[in-house]
């Protein structure tokens, strides 16, 4: 079943991580930037803010968010399949739960202006 992968194509570093994925797997994964896109929001049942503070998969009618998402990215992926299996292990996944979501956090901080661009074209 193909996955659906939410990102913020306006973070350089998410970019270039969803690139590098896009450039191993065929069409199992759909990639989906959650910027100005109202669509995603929906789809996810989550708030702007929250689709732009963390990466979110849609897989089976769930949404599966952060360190967790990345699992299932890496699950798909053959290259990556091994760290799926390593990051599974609860004491490597909260490991990876913990790093995920400081980067994610200074990640945000960089990107917060976006917020400011969607208060901006609802208030239109």
């Amino acid at each position: 079943m193909k996955i659906k992968v939410f990102y913020n194509k306006s973070c350089n570093i998410c970019k270039t991580e969803i690139d590098h994925y896009k450039s191993l797997i065929n069409n199992k994964i759909s990639f989906i930037n959650v910027i100005d896109n109202k669509e995603a929001q929906k789809a996810t049942s989550k708030s702007y803010k929250d689709l732009i503070r963390r990466l979110h998969v849609f897989k089976e009618g769930k949404v599966i968010v952060g360190a967790k998402a990345f699992l299932e990215i890496w699950k798909i992926i053959p290259k990556y399949r091994i760290l799926y299996h390593l990051f599974k292990f609860k004491i490597f996944y909260i490991i990876l739960f913990i790093f995920y979501e400081i980067a994610a956090l200074f990640l945000y901080l960089k990107n917060k202006h976006l917020l400011k661009n969607e208060k901006k074209s609802t208030s239109n």
